[in-house]
């Protein structure tokens, strides 16, 4: 297994099905913050259905679509980014994450969404990576923000929770524009 260091006391590595308690007492701690942006928070609720989600990014990554990573922190796993999607067919994937907040404020998500970016266009050839949020989740924006992505737009009434309708913002960042001047 590998581990990329992201600061001397966090790694990013590959989160998998065999992982699923360690997983659930994440979602556990960060449930009341995560689950309105990542649905599958809501879904995990058991060893079972935490295993269930780690299986299908499992599934995903077998076929190239999709794949999940996690964020250690002194050895503790506060959260983590995905490639929601991965199209290698059309040259187009998603990024996505979660972070718990005893772990906010120290640009993990930034350093390992940059990671993925980088091997995303660098190693498997893509030619555009995409952020979606809530248009509320300011944290999710700004982190699009620093990673040089710009706002293609608004979804308005993209995203159902809990009864509610809730805008998206995508943002996007081309090959031809990696790695982003620094400002």
């Amino acid at each position: 297994m590998f581990a990329v260091s992201l600061t001397e006391d966090a790694q990013l590595r590959p989160l998998e099905p065999w992982q699923a308690e360690e997983f659930l007492a994440h979602i556990d701690r960060a449930r009341e913050y995560v689950d309105p942006w990542i649905p599958w928070a809501t879904r995990s609720t058991d060893p079972d259905s935490a295993r269930a989600v780690l299986q299908r990014y499992a599934d995903g990554q077998a076929a190239d679509s999709m794949r999940i990573y996690g964020i250690w922190l002194d050895g503790v796993l506060v959260g983590g980014t995905m490639f929601v999607s991965f199209h290698t067919d059309t040259g187009n994937c998603e990024i996505g994450c979660w972070l718990e907040p005893a772990a906010e404020g120290r640009g993990l998500i930034t350093r390992a969404a940059r990671l993925m970016i980088d091997w995303a266009f660098r190693e498997r050839g893509m030619h555009r990576v995409q952020w979606v949020n809530a248009a509320h989740n300011v944290r999710s924006a700004n982190v699009a923000r620093r990673l040089g992505m710009s706002l293609d737009g608004v979804m308005r009434s993209a995203f159902p929770y809990r009864g509610q309708r809730h805008d998206n913002q995508v943002w996007s960042v081309l090959a031809d524009e990696w790695p982003p001047k620094p400002a």
